[in-house]
Formats: C-alpha cells, structure tokens, sequence
C-alpha cells in the first residue's frame, strides 16, 4: 500500500424510509490507516463491495466519525460514485435477468 492509499474510508448508503434508518445521506461506517485500511479494504473485495479510489475525497472523509453523515463539500463526489454503483448495478441485475429462463426464476 503506498501512502496515498494509506488511508480507506467505507461508506453506506441507506434510501429514506429504510427501517434500518438514515437521515437519506451517506455515512461513514468505517475508516483507517496501515493496517486497519488495508483490513478495511480486504473485507470490501472479499465481499464484491466496489472499491473507488479517491484521495482528495478520502481527505474530507477522513476527518468524520464513524456514523457521520458526509458532508456537503462531499455530495458531489460521493454521488457520481453512487450514480456509477447504481448503473453497474443495473447492468449487472439486466446480464443475470437475461440468462435466467422464462418467468424470471432459476
């Protein structure tokens, strides 16, 4: 891990009116340096969660708690993440829906 990736911050997004609550923003869930990124970073992977590297976003993210929601500086950033987590989403939702048989089940 070089320096400039020396630093994960894991974020989650839940939709307004989700029971598990949300005030509709992202929030910070984890965050870390050495090790505890690379940890960070591993579970991301071995969980097929997207991993987007952005060091001038990890810099405003860094200094929030766990369980902050990002701030304003940050909605741009973190919604074209989302946006691009939405479509590879939706790509991939469509590619498995096309190989399934007729009915839509397995």
């Amino acid at each position: 891990m070089s320096e400039a990736d020396d630093y994960a911050v894991a974020l989650r997004y839940r939709q307004p009116g989700d029971p598990a609550g949300s005030c509709g923003l992202p929030e910070v869930t984890a965050k870390g340096r050495g090790a505890i990124a690379a940890q960070i970073l591993g579970i991301a992977a071995a969980n097929g969660i997207p991993i987007e590297r952005d060091p001038d976003l990890v810099t405003i993210l860094e200094k929030l708690d766990v369980g902050s929601p990002i701030p304003t500086a940050a909605f741009a950033a973190v919604a074209e993440i989302l946006a691009h987590l939405y479509r590879a989403n939706a790509t991939g939702q469509a590619a498995a829906g096309a190989s399934r048989p007729e009915g839509g089940r397995p």
